[in-house]
């Protein structure tokens, strides 16, 4: 993308197609290469730039783009005009063009930004290479706490840049003719201003994000559903289970020395096998109507209006003997 200078616009709808290269797969960089949707669902801000770098054994960076952040509500801001400079050392010789997407994982990093002047990217907060990749679950995103992640795609290839040392500018003169009025950044980014339609192609793009990362958090929990599914199952199965009591001739279950608990609670799940077995789910409460001293036994209960018997060891009693 162009990184030189130009009117809010223009710089919002280079943000979108930035922001969209990271988002789509294509056959060269393939899946594992885009932002994860989560990163940016669960971002505070954002700041989309486009950074030319030059130089002969002293480089020079800048470039132009906007930043805009998250509102109480759940929608993002109108976009503000910012820009970047910096200088490197080292031995480089040439021009490269970058494009950047810079994430602000926390509040106070977007308050940084809400200030205006000068910010010195790294000086106030931790600045970390972004995770890549669709993997929700596996992600190191969702234990990091780095307070900014950057993302760079240059000449077509993703890779970390380091952003030590480098100027964000408030572009005051770029966002007054935009908005017809001397606002502050800070004004902007907290929402005194509505978001503009000329940059509905950034936020269509932004909500692409929000519908990825929803549809990730339905399958992970699918997943975690069907591994506790699977757990209380194997649990299940490996309980003893209990000889079959023979009722005795009254109807009832044999005699009970013990004084009878009111309630047990359900440690497992049990689905009845034969008529006149009690079924039910691991946490239900189950009135005991008769038990034996064992709970290696079958016992007596009621549960939702239904009498039947069950195995005592899928129980546990709270009361002592």
């Amino acid at each position: 993308m162009n990184p030189i200078p130009s009117n809010l616009k223009s710089e919002a709808k280079k943000a979108a197609k930035i922001l969209r290269e990271f988002t789509e797969i294509s056959s060269r960089n393939g899946p594992d290469v885009i932002i994860p949707a989560h990163v940016i669902a669960k971002a505070q801000g954002l700041a989309i730039i486009s950074v030319i770098k030059a130089g002969f054994l002293v480089t020079a960076r800048g470039g132009s783009g906007i930043v805009l952040s998250r509102l109480p509500d759940g929608r993002w801001s109108a976009p503000s005009a910012i820009g970047i400079a910096g200088l490197g050392g080292g031995f480089e010789i040439g021009i490269e063009v970058s494009d950047l997407v810079i994430i602000l994982n926390q509040k106070r990093a977007v308050d940084a930004f809400a200030k205006g002047g000068n910010l010195t990217l790294g000086g106030n907060f931790t600045v970390a290479i972004g995770p890549i990749g669709r993997n929700l679950e596996g992600d190191v995103a969702v234990r990091s706490s780095a307070a900014v992640y950057t993302y760079c795609k240059s000449r077509g290839l993703f890779a970390g840049i380091s952003l030590e040392g480098s100027y964000l500018i408030e572009r005051k003169e770029t966002n007054r003719k935009f908005y017809c009025e001397d606002i502050r950044a800070c004004a902007i980014l907290y929402g005194d201003v509505e978001p503009p339609a000329v940059a509905h192609e950034l936020y269509d793009v932004l909500d692409t994000f929000n519908e990825q990362y929803q549809k990730e958090e339905q399958r992970g929990n699918k997943k975690k559903v069907i591994r506790a599914q699977t757990k209380a199952k194997e649990s299940q199965k490996s309980s003893p289970r209990p000889q079959r009591m023979q009722p005795s001739v009254n109807g009832g279950l044999r005699d009970n020395p013990w004084e009878m608990p009111s309630t047990v609670t359900a440690m497992h799940s049990f689905e009845g096998q034969a008529p006149g077995d009690l079924s039910f789910r691991a946490g239900d409460k189950i009135t005991v109507t008769s038990r034996t001293n064992s709970q290696f036994d079958w016992w007596e209960g009621k549960l939702h209006g239904n009498v039947g018997i069950f195995p005592a060891n899928y129980v546990s009693v709270s009361q002592d003997y």
